[in-house]
């Protein structure tokens, strides 16, 4: 599931903001970059039906190399998943109302982070 239309979406900074607003908000930058692209998830995990859902922040390189302070990136639009193990995580999924909302709150957590 896409989170379209949001006011940080294709805004470009620099990567030690995005870094430190995306672990302000809870997310988490781990392994999942290179020197072009990074990815800052924010897991939900659902004890009652034992699914993980993952919220995800991507963006790219448009000036120096991930993960430099100083780089600049691009962020894209933010999208949910859900885990299917051992497979991987799934975009096009029906979502629960709750997760949803839970994500919608979570990123404008982030953009206030980003400083609008």
């Amino acid at each position: 599931m896409k989170f379209e239309n949001l006011q940080f979406e294709g805004k470009e900074i620099k990567f030690s903001t995005l870094q430190f607003a995306a672990e302000s908000a809870g997310f988490v930058h781990a392994g999942q970059w290179d020197y072009e692209r990074v990815t800052f998830d924010y897991k939900i995990e659902t004890h009652e039906t034992n699914v993980t859902y993952y919220l995800r922040v991507p963006a790219y390189a448009v000036e120096g190399d991930i993960p430099s302070p100083d780089a600049k990136v691009k962020l894209l639009t933010p999208i949910l998943g859900k885990h299917f193990y051992p497979h991987g995580v799934e975009y096009d999924e029906d979502f629960p109302k709750n997760i949803v909302d839970k994500c919608n709150k979570k990123l404008q957590l982030f953009n206030e982070k980003l400083g609008k």
